[in-house]
């Protein structure tokens, strides 16, 4: 493994932990939230379901980051690291630096969004 892709999965490895720690912390924060609102008035419940709401929104966001982070880590453990899923060629480093879990160069990314993929 080069430098940069033992770079790369160090920061990976390191985004994986910080988020593991804030999805277990939400999840016990809605556990506390959900004991303490059986003994509120519908008003307060119902202001408390636009947080969970939120909340819910905010943890789908954050799993599929995990998803995307264990996919990264799965290739670099595969020696595929750092090549575009659809046209095969190496991703820039500059883009890997700013997305680590990037799957797609950043012509292949632009297609995408273009044909609204």
């Amino acid at each position: 493994m080069d430098a940069f892709t033992q770079e790369m999965q160090e920061k990976l490895l390191k985004e994986r932990e910080e988020l593991l720690r804030k999805l277990n912390a939400e999840e016990d924060n809605f556990r506390q939230e959900a004991l303490a609102a059986s003994g509120r008035d519908s008003s307060d419940l119902a202001s408390d379901d636009a947080a969970y709401r939120k909340m819910e929104a905010l943890n789908a966001m954050d799993a599929k980051r995990l998803k995307a982070i264990e996919g990264a880590l799965k290739r670099i453990s595969e020696g595929k690291y750092g090549i575009c899923l659809q046209c095969g060629k190496k991703i820039p480093e500059g883009r890997l630096r700013a997305i680590p879990s990037a799957v797609l160069c950043i012509d292949c990314k632009t297609e995408n969004e273009k044909l609204g993929v």
